[in-house]
């Protein structure tokens, strides 16, 4: 999927020739913090919020304002992971997109973003999550993929996370069971560290309780 699939229809843009107070009207109205200026369709600036708040003269165009230093955008033909990106690292609630001429194509919401990540990454499928604490130069997506098919466990999703205080990765697994008595043994068998649970059924308090319970037991 390309970015340009997933931009909202519900975006307005701003021109030169409006207000700041119309540029506030259109984002209350919205239920946005950020608008796109744009002239002639060129991609301007990011309006802000704050900005038009802070702004002693919000009656006057926006052309008295300097918008065109704060230009984020993604190109349409990428990926949305690189909206994804730009809007977690810059707090955007939305991210506007162009082509490789700076013409304004539209705007993604975060709230699209949300959406797609959902739809697309297994998260709404039903079924818990384990996750494995594991040195990096240990991990093997292979080994892991064949510990859960070996058990009859399929992985919906993984996702990687560093963790900076211990240099270890965290190994978040999706999958399509609720019950993981079976995968958990062969996990620990094969060395790995069951960091957290999280099923849909019995807790995800209790099957951890239950678990450190045995291994304490195992470890006597």
């Amino acid at each position: 999927m390309l970015i340009e699939q997933l931009i909202s229809p519900i975006v307005p843009t701003l021109m030169p020739t409006d207000t700041g107070n119309r540029a506030l009207y259109l984002m209350e109205e919205n239920h946005l913090t950020q608008l796109p200026l744009v002239l002639d369709h060129k991609y301007m600036g990011l309006v802000m919020e704050n900005d038009m708040l802070d702004w002693q003269t919000p009656e006057r165009p926006l052309s008295a304002y300097d918008f065109q230093t704060y230009q984020p955008a993604v190109f349409a033909n990428g990926h949305p992971y690189d909206a994804l990106r730009i809007a977690h690292q810059q707090n955007l609630s939305i991210i506007p997109v162009v082509d490789r001429s700076n013409t304004y194509v539209g705007a993604i919401t975060r709230d699209g973003l949300l959406k797609y990540i959902t739809e697309n990454s297994g998260l709404d499928n039903p079924g818990g999550i384990i996750v494995l604490e594991v040195e990096p130069r240990s991990y093997s997506l292979t080994e892991i993929a064949r510990i859960c098919e070996s058990e009859d466990v399929l992985l919906i999703a993984t996702q990687l996370h560093t963790n900076t205080e211990t240099g270890m990765l965290e190994v978040t697994l999706k999958t399509n069971r609720t019950e993981f008595g079976a995968v958990i043994s062969s996990f620990e068998r094969h060395g790995y560290n069951i960091k957290e649970i999280f099923g849909e059924q019995g807790g995800a308090e209790d099957m951890i309780s239950r678990y450190k319970l045995l291994m304490n037991y195992i470890n006597m």
